[in-house]
């Protein structure tokens, strides 16, 4: 603690480069934020989650066969932090007005202390896991008398069986929407056909989960809207509906996700080792917004 007094009210960027994915991006870089520094680190924890533009810099890492051959790999990835910080971050840092202040540079840490410091800090965490799991997990044991357990150990014990049957069967985002494109703003219905293999359409949630879609097609970002059932079953599946909003530009992409659902589960994971299919979000569909 005492080292870190000096550390971070001194440094204007914190660089963090460890061997993704054996080592993982250290939170110190979390502290280096909340102290208005700039974070020069490799894609790997909480900078892979977290990172932006306006927050700091990626430093690329090898992929594939590169990665395997670690001469290679080494040499790979040091030619590109040398790159990064002499082409982007000297560049910037030393890109000044006439009163010597670097403007674009101090846009980034307060960019950084407004929008990046919130999420770092350990209230947040705290109080997100009070109000998503433990106020809900407090409210369920409370309603959980002998017989109400009971009855739920025996739906739990049906969900189990029944599940490596459930699949999503067919993903179907508006009419054309992937080839004609959309525009912001817009409202999309999706449609889907979900297996449940006996159980009912009470026994679970389906959910659209949606993202913006990175290089490796990888949903980031991400938003679940719940999915209603759509009528009664017909021949090939239960059907759902719901709709997305589309609210942000650039590739989109949306995924299915069938969880098991009971007023007594504080958490899907409450319910166990389920036997999930292979590929349990089915199709996915994606469209680019312009």
């Amino acid at each position: 603690m005492e080292m870190a007094r000096g550390l971070y009210p001194g440094c204007d960027v914190w660089l963090n480069n460890p061997l993704r994915p054996l080592e993982a991006c250290g939170t110190s870089g979390m502290k280096a934020a909340l102290n208005g520094c700039l974070n020069l680190s490799v894609l790997d924890g909480w900078w892979d989650e977290w990172y932006e533009p306006e927050f700091g810099w990626a430093i690329p890492t090898a992929d594939g066969a590169a990665a395997a051959d670690e001469e290679r790999r080494d040499d790979l990835e040091a030619a590109a932090l040398y790159e990064l910080i002499e082409r982007r971050v000297a560049p910037r840092f030393y890109d000044r007005g006439a009163d010597g202040v670097p403007v674009a540079w101090t846009a980034m840490v307060r960019r950084t202390l407004a929008d990046l410091g919130p999420k770092v800090l350990a209230d947040r965490m705290v109080r997100e896991y009070v109000e998503r799991l433990y106020v809900p997990a407090a409210a369920a044991r409370r309603a959980l008398t002998p017989d109400r357990a009971r009855e739920l150990a025996a739906w739990k014990a049906r969900v189990r069986a029944a599940w490596p049957g459930v699949a999503v069967d067919h993903v179907e985002i508006g009419d054309d929407l992937a080839e004609a494109g959309a525009e912001l703003g817009a409202t999309p219905v999706v449609r889907v056909r979900v297996a449940l293999g006996g159980l009912s359409p009470d026994d679970v949630e389906v959910q659209a989960v949606t993202g913006r879609v990175d290089a490796d097609d990888t949903l980031a970002d991400t938003r679940t809207s719940g999915l209603k059932p759509a009528g009664g079953p017909d021949l090939e599946g239960q059907p759902y509906a719901g709709t997305l909003e589309l609210d942000r530009t650039g590739p989109f992409g949306c995924t299915v996700r069938v969880l098991p659902a009971h007023p007594l589960l504080a958490h899907p994971a409450e319910q166990g080792l389920l036997a999930l299919p292979e590929d349990p979000a089915g199709e996915v569909a994606g469209v680019i917004l312009r």
